[in-house]
């Protein structure tokens, strides 16, 4: 648990390692029509981690409470992400990551074991919620890297 809740606070300094540097075309390049530029990839790993952060406190404060899902695509285009401030949300994600590590860092393993009920039925205790926000992370990394790389293939 000590290494998944270590990796969870490095999240905002792995995200600014990655774009660090970037031009804000680079930032913005979508690799297709239907793919999502870096930018949008940073401003819904905010909302994603808003979410997040609001499940996994309710996981710790209620006895099996619901959570409810959310349509990330839809987000992206109906709250117009290529027009939001790109810092404020890494601000955002820093704000929530840094909001929760006192709370983690005091888990009993009881506490780990805490389920949270989808609206499906799924089951999630909050130690597998955690382990999914920091793979959460390195999967949008990857996706940075993979937007990245088709940037560069284009100016070629």
């Amino acid at each position: 648990m000590e290494a998944l809740i270590e990796e969870y606070g490095r999240g905002y300094e792995l995200l600014r390692e990655a774009v660090e540097g970037l031009t804000e075309e680079e930032l913005r390049f979508k690799p297709a029509p239907d793919k999502w530029s870096i930018h949008e990839i940073l401003i819904h790993l905010a909302d994603s981690e808003l979410v997040s952060t609001q499940r996994l406190k309710k996981v710790l404060a209620e006895d099996e409470p619901l959570l409810t899902s959310w349509e990330q695509d839809v987000w992206v285009k109906n709250l117009g992400y290529e027009k939001q401030d790109r810092e404020q949300h890494l601000l955002l994600f820093q704000m929530l990551r840094a909001h929760m590590q006192p709370v983690l860092v005091h888990l009993t393993a009881e506490q780990c074991e805490r389920v949270g009920v989808y609206e499906d039925g799924a089951r999630f205790t909050f130690r597998q919620m955690l382990e999914y926000r920091v793979k959460h992370v390195r999967i949008h990394l990857a996706q940075i890297e993979r937007v990245k790389e088709a940037c560069r293939q284009s100016q070629v």
